[in-house]
């Protein structure tokens, strides 16, 4: 990875952001002690309404896409699998990059988890991102993630590095994942909480190390650490965070290879209902992302479930049938779904704030 004092701070142009000026606005988060939220997108919808929450926080943002909400932006009509994912995600992707600049904002563009079975997904939107790198310069995608926490140390670093050095020529980061995130996204992971091994749940600092010194010669990577988080909310109690091991990573990194105190930028999954003070600690250690889904998920439910309870005859009848007033402005799709935005809207604005974001996008003007 680049040295930290090699990069330009900002600020930089809207849109989506890659090489240089991704490592830089990583770099910002960490120095400037604040996170971003990558936010989980299945459709135009919720692509518009993080865009929209991040410009009203004057906050860069993270947007990224599971397998299953790249599948689903294609239409789960579409009945090959593999492609559906892959031209989802594209199709996303350019969606973000038409918009991006026009909301004044920088955007990281991020795919989330990718098991052993799903690196022919990775694999294929890198393809479509070398292809747009020989027309414009820059790759489609800022980052992708490969989480092959459930293989052995030493093949999991192996195809990281493997995809690492077909990424790294496009100015792309590389987002792994050590240890286990408890719970589930997308057929990714276990709801076993109680039978996890305990020494996966927590990473291990070594790991992180040993990582280090297999992926950075090669290209600029990231590291979702295990700290006891969790994908989706739980019960208190249940999830017991530890954001003391992300800072014993980063020691010995710092300590075996320099690199200031926070030489690795990290990732925290898991991040919906997790306690403010955790994600503090966690940002101080050098998260500069934090994955919420589960929260921004409820908050585009919950505010169009009001709205239809509120407004149930509308959505039984076209026309009411004891005053035979029409109902269209109501079910109009325009009318709820703008709804379910404005409640993600409004879940972000807590998230900028929680991650100490609002206000410090490094986006000119």
């Amino acid at each position: 990875m680049p040295e930290r004092n090699q990069l330009k701070p900002g600020p930089l142009k809207p849109g989506v952001v890659t090489g240089d000026d991704y490592r830089t606005l990583v770099q910002a988060c960490q120095d400037g002690g604040y996170a971003l939220p990558a936010v989980n997108v299945v459709g135009t919808n919720t692509v518009n309404a993080v865009l929209e929450a991040a410009a009203k926080n004057r906050s860069d943002v993270i947007v990224q896409l599971s397998n299953g909400g790249a599948r689903f932006f294609a239409g789960e009509g579409m009945k090959d699998e593999l492609q559906a994912r892959i031209l989802g995600a594209v199709s996303a992707a350019r969606h973000v990059h038409l918009l991006a600049e026009q909301y004044g904002v920088c955007v990281i563009l991020h795919t989330d988890h990718a098991a052993k079975e799903l690196i022919p997904w990775v694999e294929g939107m890198i393809a479509h991102g070398e292809a747009h790198f020989r027309q414009t310069g820059k790759p489609l995608f800022s980052s992708h993630m490969l989480d092959l926490s459930e293989e052995s140390l030493e093949d999991n670093l192996a195809e990281c590095a493997r995809v690492l050095r077909r990424m790294a020529p496009l100015g792309m980061s590389l987002e792994i994942e050590l240890g286990v995130t408890g719970g589930e996204e997308d057929g990714v992971g276990s709801e076993d909480l109680e039978r996890a091994d305990n020494t996966r749940l927590y990473t291990q600092p070594e790991d992180v190390l040993r990582a280090y010194e297999v992926l950075a010669p090669i290209g600029h990577f990231s590291v979702a650490a295990s700290f006891g988080n969790v994908h989706g909310v739980y019960a208190p109690g249940n999830v017991k965070l530890r954001p003391e091991i992300l800072g014993a990573s980063q020691e010995l990194v710092s300590e075996r290879h320099g690199g200031g105190k926070k030489p690795l930028p990290l990732v925290f999954h898991g991040g919906s209902g997790s306690e403010k003070e955790k994600i503090a600690q966690a940002v101080g250690f050098g998260v500069f992302k934090m994955n919420i889904d589960t929260d921004t998920q409820f908050a585009f439910a919950e505010a169009i479930g009001r709205f239809v309870l509120e407004n149930e005859a509308a959505f039984r009848h076209q026309i009411h049938p004891e005053t035979g007033k029409p109902h269209k402005k109501l079910y109009d799709p325009r009318k709820w779904l703008r709804i379910g935005e404005l409640g993600l809207v409004q879940r972000l604005d807590e998230a900028f704030a929680d991650l100490g974001s609002a206000g410090k996008s490094l986006a000119a003007g």
